[in-house]
C-alpha cells in the first residue's frame, strides 16, 4: 500500500489534467455523500488464440482518474480519514514489463495519478470489503463489466455477514451513471481543447481524402489515407471503424466493408473519427469520385447541405434538443418534395413519417469520451435543454436507393454532412472545421486530385 505524502509529485499526466480529475471526483463525492463509489476499467479483450485487443481504458474509469493500465478499480471513500480516493492497480514486475511494458506501480498511483492511497490489484478482495462498512450505500454501474459484478456482490455478502458484530452493511447498489453521466456530458474547458484538437485532426484527414481519391481506387485505399493522418497526428485510436462507401455501400449507414472499387459519376460517403486522450471526433463529408457532382447529385447534396445549416442555426444555450432535428426534417422533407422524390404536402409527410424512407436516422447524439457519448436526451417530462459545454454532431443525411418509383438519375446516392458541435455560452462553435462543406469547395478541392 502506498499513501499520498508530501513528497508525492505530478510527472507525465501533468498537473492541469489531475487537477481537473480531482475536481471531477471531488463533484462526484459530494453527490453520493456517505455512500462509496466502486469504477473499474475495461478488461482486456482477447482478439484471437494469444492476441489481445488494444486496450483502451473504460471512459468513466478514465474520466475520473486518467490512468491509463488495465486491471485497476478506482474507490471513492468520502469523509475516510486516510484518504477519500483509492487506486487498486497491478504491482510493478519488472519480467512482466520486459514483455509487455511499463507500469505504474503503487508507488506511481500516487505520486503521478493523484491517488490519496494505491493498493495491489491483487489485495482487492481483502480491502474492498472493510470500506463498504457502516456506509448507506454502493454506488456502481450493474452489468457493465458482468464479470466484475460477482466481486460487489461478494464483498456486500461478506460485510453483511458482520451484522450481528455491529457493522451495518451498505442496503442498495445505486447506479452511478444517473450522476457521473450527467457530470459527463458538461465539458471542462480541458476536454473541449482536446475535442477541439480532435476535431481538426480528423478535418485534416477527411481533407486529405478528398485530395487523393480518384476512380479506379479502392474504398480501403482511402481508409488508409485516413490511417495515416490520424496516427501521424497523434491520434491514438480510430473513434471507431471507418465507413468509406462508393455508389450504393453509401445507402448503409454502418457500412465498414471498405473493400469495392470507386467509380467514376459516382459519390463516396466517409465517416470517421479519430479518437486523442480517450476524446472522440465524428465527421462525415461526402464528395464525388471523379471531378464534379452530377445534377441529380448536387441537388440532393445541397439539400442536406441546407438542413445542416437549418440545424445548426438551432444549436445554442437554452435551446431544446430536438429542435435541430426537427429543422433538419423539415428542409430534408421540403428537398424531397421539391425534387419529385416524396408527394404531398410538407406538413403532411413530417406527420406520416414518409420523409424516414429516405431519412432515417436522427440528426446529431452527444460526442465525447464515447462516439455515442453518455446523457440522457430527457430531463424530467421534457426535451433536454442545451447548455454552455455540451457537445452533439449535426448530421442530416439523404439515402435514395434504387427502387421502380425513383428517378434512375437518384439512383444508390448516399450523403450525411457531419460536424462536431460545441454549444458555448452564446450559440454553438464547430469544432471540426477545417474541411469543406459546400459543393463549390469540394468540387475546387476535388481537383487537386487531378
Amino acid at each position: 500500500m502506498i499513501r499520498h505524502g508530501t513528497n508525492g509529485k505530478i510527472g507525465h499526466n501533468g498537473l492541469m489534467e489531475q487537477d481537473a480529475c480531482k475536481e471531477r471526483r471531488a463533484g462526484l463525492m459530494a453527490l453520493i455523500g456517505d455512500a462509496v463509489a466502486i469504477i473499474p476499467t475495461a478488461p482486456v479483450r482477447n482478439r484471437n488464440n494469444d492476441v489481445d485487443f488494444l486496450f483502451r481504458p473504460a471512459s468513466d474509469f478514465y474520466y475520473l482518474t486518467r490512468f491509463p493500465e488495465p486491471e485497476a478499480v478506482a474507490v471513492l471513500a468520502p469523509g475516510r480519514p486516510q484518504g477519500e480516493y483509492l487506486l487498486f492497480c497491478r504491482d510493478k514486475n519488472p519480467e512482466r514489463e520486459q514483455w509487455e511494458g511499463r507500469r505504474a506501480g503503487q508507488e506511481n498511483a500516487v505520486a503521478e495519478y493523484g491517488a490519496d492511497e494505491a493498493f495491489s490489484i491483487d489485495d482487492i478482495d481483502d480491502i474492498l470489503p472493510g470500506l463498504l462498512e457502516n456506509r448507506s450505500r454502493v454506488y456502481y454501474s450493474i452489468g457493465r463489466h458482468p464479470e466484475f459484478d460477482g466481486h460487489v456482490v461478494d464483498w456486500l455478502n461478506e460485510v453483511r455477514q458482520k451484522s450481528r458484530a455491529g457493522v451495518q452493511a451498505p442496503t442498495a447498489i445505486v447506479d452511478v451513471d444517473s450522476i457521473l453521466h450527467d457530470m459527463r456530458l458538461r465539458k471542462r474547458p480541458e476536454e473541449v481543447a482536446i475535442m477541439r484538437r480532435a476535431g481538426q485532426l480528423g478535418a485534416k484527414a477527411h481533407v486529405r481524402a478528398m485530395q487523393t481519391c480518384r476512380p479506379g481506387l479502392f474504398e480501403y485505399e482511402l481508409e488508409a489515407e485516413l490511417l495515416y493522418t490520424f496516427r501521424k497526428g497523434g491520434a491514438s485510436y480510430v473513434a471507431y471503424p471507418p465507413i468509406v462507401a462508393g455508389g450504393a455501400n453509401a445507402c448503409i449507414l454502418h457500412y465498414t466493408e471498405n473493400n469495392a472499387p470507386l467509380r467514376d459519376g459516382s459519390l463516396v460517403l466517409i465517416d470517421a473519427g479519430c479518437e486523442i486522450d480517450c476524446y472522440a471526433s465524428d465527421i462525415t463529408r461526402t464528395f464525388p469520385v471523379g471531378r464534379r457532382f452530377t445534377p441529380e447529385q448536387r441537388a440532393l447534396y445541397d439539400i442536406v447541405l441546407a438542413a445542416h445549416g437549418a440545424a445548426l442555426a438551432e444549436i445554442g444555450p437554452g435551446r431544446a434538443w430536438p429542435a435541430a432535428h426537427d429543422a433538419a426534417v423539415r428542409v430534408l422533407t421540403q428537398g424531397l418534395r421539391d425534387t419529385g422524390l416524396l408527394k404531398g404536402t410538407t406538413d403532411e409527410l413530417i406527420e406520416s413519417g414518409a420523409y424516414r424512407r429516405f431519412y432515417m436516422h436522427r440528426t446529431g447524439h452527444w460526442l465525447g469520451m464515447d462516439v455515442h457519448d453518455v446523457g440522457a436526451y430527457r430531463t424530467g417530462d421534457g426535451p433536454r435543454i442545451l447548455e454552455a459545454g455540451m457537445v452533439t454532431t449535426v448530421e442530416p443525411g439523404l439515402y435514395i436507393r434504387a427502387a421502380d418509383d425513383v428517378p434512375a438519375a437518384f439512383h444508390d446516392i448516399g450523403i450525411r454532412i457531419e460536424d462536431d458541435v460545441l454549444v458555448t455560452g452564446t450559440g454553438c462553435e464547430i469544432l471540426s472545421e477545417g474541411v469543406p462543406r459546400s459543393a463549390a469547395a469540394i468540387e475546387e478541392l476535388r481537383a487537386e486530385a487531378f
